[in-house]
């Protein structure tokens, strides 16, 4: 099982400290310092769809020029600027058994684990 995302995100903190409330063990990688693989990417687009993938509601996205937000009207911009900006990535992405989850929150990883 392993985390993505940056460490000093409010949401990514309250995933991480509600995994190690409940015992669970989890790797975290962080895009800031381990960076951002297109294929990696690629495959969480294919599962989740990259609109999801995509934070537009973040102060990254907002503080883009229309010409960039605009590239990222299709996957391949999408993931152009997602590689270049890893701040547009929705976080945290959960990674567990093959399956990757976007986002948290307390209900969502409770149904996720059974909890």
């Amino acid at each position: 099982m392993k985390l993505y995302g940056i460490a000093n995100c409010d949401t990514v903190k309250k995933a991480r400290a509600w995994l190690t409330a409940h015992a669970h063990q989890v790797a975290f990688h962080d895009f800031r310092k381990q960076g951002v693989d297109a294929a990696w990417l690629r495959e969480v687009a294919a599962q989740t769809g990259w609109q999801a993938l995509l934070n537009t509601r973040g102060t990254t996205w907002r503080r883009l020029p229309e010409t960039e937000k605009s590239a990222a009207g299709d996957e391949a911009g999408a993931i152009a600027l997602m590689l270049a900006q890893p701040s547009v990535i929705k976080r945290p992405v959960l990674e567990r058994g093959g399956r990757y989850h976007l986002g948290f929150a307390e209900e969502q990883y409770q149904a996720l684990f059974g909890e």
